[in-house]
């Protein structure tokens, strides 16, 4: 019964985000995020649906909360909305937002419940796209940073665990594209893969801005993250030369070179120096910037889903990405194929290449099935069981073997707002039945109520 047990103190969470929950979107002052105004644009979210209200999470959260003491849940990750603190992304503090969240982190005590609190997750102010192209421009990140310095001064005395953003590049590369709208908010047109590039940066410099606020303006000692999506490079073998070729790919995969490199160590890849530089794509990058991106933090969360196999290979690289054959296993979304392994050499890989020996943290696993409510009235999801049980085993590997894991957070508590996907797909522990609002406790939940009271993966 001792097989695949974590220690005492490992941190068993679930995760949400504002806009994908919270809904009430136009009350208690708060204005347009850029999500707002995408989702309402012809085409751009599955049956033209919005947040506005999502889950109903903000006139609902005690009940939700009252959902995660069931589960035995003792951490919870979420974000704050930008526009409910500062709803024109600079200026007037929005008291009314400061009391919600006081209200929300007051019932998280209350149930014995510790908060992790994301600062951005994707919903920046539309006043800032409308003023000056939001992450086009180096002025959002002075903007954030006092947006930060706001929450963290009003909401400090209840938190101890900040991270600054989520996922750069899917709010950056994917909001941003050449010729045509990016697929994510903003939806912006630019003219070249440089101006794409540049948006990262600028998100990297908020990040390290939004650091140094949080350790300035908490009025008690805190820990401060940050939370990446990096692309994962498994070896099809553990060979030595497989292992080799792997983190060879880590650094040339996606977007590594421009993200998670020069938060974790003040320097872009030379890889993707290398790479951009012949076509001119490397963003333009100011005196200070690398500094004041790296800023030390003391915890690095990844948000790991799935991978790609790799193998040694006679090429100038020195490996080849695998291509998935046609029946390899998959959930529902495209690119939820089922690679276990990935989230303990996302771990790994962050300190091998990373050189990062601080504390490591699952922010996000999770996986999107097709639930359905049965005759029963139950959603007995043992797709998504088997899925996380065999993801979370590999985060045993990873503790067993001596990295510095620390915690595991599941997403996500509700089935929500799935971004462009509207709330076609369902990634909860809870089933949401949206026209009523009613959740239903999915099998998974029972389950993940049991790792957590056994401290194992069950």
């Amino acid at each position: 019964m001792d097989s695949y047990r974590f220690p005492d103190d490992f941190i068993w969470g679930v995760a949400t985000a504002a806009y994908q929950i919270e809904g009430a979107v136009a009350e208690g002052g708060r204005k347009p995020s850029v999500w707002d105004t995408f989702s309402k644009r012809p085409g751009a979210i599955h049956n033209g649906e919005s947040g506005d209200i999502a889950c109903d999470h903000y006139h609902r959260f005690e009940g939700d909360i009252a959902l995660m003491a069931a589960l035995g849940v003792k951490h919870y990750r979420f974000s704050i909305a930008w526009t409910r603190i500062i709803p024109d992304g600079r200026g007037a503090v929005n008291e009314a937002g400061i009391d919600f969240y006081r209200r929300l982190l007051d019932c998280l005590a209350k149930h014995d419940i510790r908060p992790h609190v994301t600062l951005f997750h994707w919903d920046s102010p539309q006043a800032l796209e409308d003023r000056y192209g939001s992450w086009r421009s180096r002025e959002i990140a002075k903007d954030f940073a006092n947006y930060v310095a706001v929450v963290v001064k009003r909401l400090g005395d209840r938190v101890v665990d900040w991270m600054t953003m989520n996922e750069i590049p899917c709010f950056t590369l994917v909001g941003y594209d050449v010729g045509k709208p990016g697929g994510h908010a903003p939806g912006t047109q630019v003219a070249t893969r440089k101006e794409v590039w540049q948006t990262m940066h600028h998100a990297l410099l908020a990040h390290g801005m939004g650091v140094q606020a949080i350790r300035a303006n908490s009025p008690r000692p805190c820990r401060v993250s940050l939370v990446d999506c990096p692309a994962t490079p498994v070896p099809v073998s553990e060979s030595a030369s497989d292992i080799a070729a792997a983190g060879k790919a880590y650094h040339d995969l996606l977007w590594n070179g421009a993200c998670i490199f020069p938060a974790l160590t003040g320097r872009y890849s030379e890889a993707f120096l290398a790479a951009k530089g012949k076509l001119g794509e490397v963003p333009d990058i100011s005196d200070g910037d690398l500094r004041t991106i790296a800023q030390p933090i003391d915890a690095l969360g990844l948000n790991i889903y799935s991978g790609s196999y790799v193998r040694a290979a006679a090429t100038p690289e020195g490996y080849q990405i695998l291509e998935l054959p046609k029946g390899y296993p998959r959930l529902d979304m495209s690119w939820l194929n089922i690679v276990p392994d990935s989230i303990y050499w996302a771990l790994r890989h962050a300190k091998e290449q990373c050189g990062f020996t601080k504390d490591l943290f699952i922010s996000e696993n999770g996986a999107a099935c097709t639930d359905e409510i049965d005759i029963k009235g139950e959603v007995v999801d043992l797709d998504r069981i088997l899925y996380l049980r065999s993801y979370l085993r590999q985060v045993h590997r990873a503790v067993a073997e001596g990295l510095p894991v620390t915690g595991y957070f599941h997403w996500s508590l509700l089935d929500n707002y799935e971004w462009s996907f509207g709330t076609t797909k369902r990634c909860g522990l809870y089933y949401t039945v949206y026209d009523s609002q009613r959740r239903i406790a999915k099998e998974s939940a029972r389950w993940y109520a049991e790792c957590i009271s056994q401290r194992r993966v069950v």
